[in-house]
């Protein structure tokens, strides 16, 4: 790629980090005479676009100086002590586990704001959404960035604020009681969650998490380590969302606006599966091998439960919403990430990641159509859209409803389209398992997701029937895909199409970074 030095790496990922703090306070600033525009809305929002735009520019950036030819080793790092009594080090660093979910959260971020600047939330002060969004972007970016147990609980919790408020201030109905249940549910999850990062910490005697990988609970007893996995996945579990610990996920997405949704299911959601490969995989394998089975049982269960679910929405008369049949869409996707981790291969942890890259940009894309759609029937009914007052997007919105019928084959996991890849992979990884693992558990695993990929197809290609085709009536044209709404999923339907063709640009990202992990830090 480009020859960066390693000072000005650093300097890329901590201005990634803290940049949209700053960016957050100064939203909330008056904005200076010269700079307001037609209104002092139209100046907040325009900064959003800037600042989540130049982190994305940095986010690029970073990614050309990164050495691809040693992606398995931490570039860009800080460390500087933080809190000496604890040892607790601001300790930031990348390899190529994080730095795609790094660029793929700076993407969605600029995305999100660019979408929002044409067409504003209806709601409270932009001044406020614009601070939430860049504190949200903070907050995950820091998640993937930060190398320290602590820091990544401090990161990791950082975005449950402004995610509360964006589905309670900036959302739908129901959104008070769907804001409550997302709090609540992840805020028990995360004080779980402290307690077995506390226990690791203290039992080891470093927060470090590229020392405690390289250690590969070498230093932690099986005991402890059983306790750790326990504490830490239920943590996890909740935010990934797993199976039966999915169900504030639904009603969050239903009341969340647009943008909240696809930030939610393509970056927050990732949070929790990040924290199982980074953490959980190198520095507890032998709690991780204890849980791998009762793991892979909840994720296949996911997997049937999310398209049941599905097919019970998409069918005739049962008064479906649209963005909520994506929601528990997403519950089934997430179930094949959590199976490849369970795996524990590096086939499998492979094919996770992957996986999370694809559902990222494809959920992402839906999310938005579906915002879309909404806008212009007024509702996201499925039996409103295929009824008298709507169907037939095919004639009546063509661009729009071809962008719907790409992202739900793409959903489905099409081959040449992003989805495909990791789904193989982590049945793959689920077909021949690590060493220890109960084969057989494992091929029967195997066996009910790859019929739960049969159930994803049925149940898309119901959406794209109900939707987009139809008998042509003689009823007025939809407004097609504006200007604004091209520029916004462009990006998100290339690289669907790029990764999808061209695999590789990821796996060999992430491949030698997941040996490493699966090694115990030696490449």
């Amino acid at each position: 790629m480009i020859d960066i030095s390693e000072s000005v790496m650093q300097f890329l990922l901590a201005f990634i980090v803290v940049i949209p703090l700053v960016g957050a306070v100064a939203a909330l600033l008056p904005a200076p005479p010269g700079l307001k525009g037609t209104s002092p809305d139209q100046a907040v929002l325009r900064h959003g676009v800037t600042v989540t735009g130049a982190i994305l520019v940095a986010a690029i950036v970073l990614a050309a100086g990164f050495d691809h030819d040693h992606p398995s080793k931490m570039q860009a790092t800080t460390d500087i002590s933080w809190i000496p009594a604890l040892d607790v080090r601001i300790h930031l660093g990348i390899d190529g586990i994080s730095l795609p979910l790094l660029v793929l959260t700076a993407l969605l971020t600029f995305l999100c704001a660019l979408y929002s600047y044409f067409k504003p939330p209806t709601g409270p002060s932009p001044k406020a959404f614009v601070a939430l969004l860049l504190v949200l972007e903070s907050g995950t970016l820091a998640t993937f960035a930060v190398l320290d147990l602590l820091l990544f609980f401090l990161a990791f919790e950082m975005v449950l604020i402004p995610m509360y408020f964006l589905i309670a201030r900036w959302g739908g109905a129901q959104r008070q009681a769907a804001a409550w249940k997302f709090i609540l549910y992840t805020l028990l999850g995360s004080v779980v969650m402290l307690l077995g990062l506390l226990l690791i910490g203290l039992k080891s005697g470093t927060f470090d998490m590229v020392a405690l990988a390289t250690d590969n609970g070498r230093g932690l007893t099986s005991s402890v380590q059983v306790i750790a996995v326990l504490a830490i996945g239920i943590g996890l579990a909740v935010k990934t969302p797993m199976w039966p610990l999915h169900s504030w996920l639904p009603d969050a997405h239903t009341a969340a606006p647009t943008v909240g949704s696809v930030l939610l299911a393509g970056v927050l959601l990732k949070m929790g599966t990040y924290g199982f490969v980074r953490i959980l995989l190198p520095i507890t394998p032998d709690g991780m091998h204890t849980f791998a089975p009762y793991l892979a049982a909840f994720a296949v269960v996911g997997i049937i439960y999310g398209s049941l679910a599905c097919l019970a929405l998409v069918r005739p008369g049962s008064q479906g919403d649209l963005k909520r049949l994506i929601a528990y869409s997403s519950v089934g996707h997430m179930g094949f990430v959590l199976l490849g981790i369970a795996s524990m291969t590096p086939t499998g942890v492979n094919g996770a990641l992957f996986a999370n890259i694809a559902h990222g940009l494809i959920t992402g894309l839906l999310f938005f159509l579906v915002g879309a759609v909404k806008d212009r029937y007024g509702t996201a009914d499925l039996d409103t859209l295929s009824g008298a007052t709507g169907a037939a997007l095919y004639g009546r919105a063509p661009r729009l409803g071809g962008l719907l019928a790409f992202s739900a084959v793409a959903s489905l996991g099409l081959p040449g389209l992003a989805g495909f890849w990791g789904e193989m992979l982590a049945l793959f990884g689920s077909f021949d398992p690590a060493d220890g693992l109960s084969r057989p558990a494992f091929l029967t695993f195997m066996s009910i997701a790859a019929f739960g990929t049969l159930l994803t197809a049925a149940y898309m290609l119901m959406v794209v029937r109900r939707v987009c085709m139809g008998e042509k009536r003689e009823e007025p044209q939809l407004a097609d895909v504006q200007t604004y709404e091209f520029a916004a999923w462009t990006p998100l339907v290339a690289l669907t199409v790029l990764a999808g063709l061209w695999p590789a640009a990821l796996l060999g990202l992430t491949d030698p970074a997941v040996q490493k992990l699966l090694a115990g830090g030696k490449s």
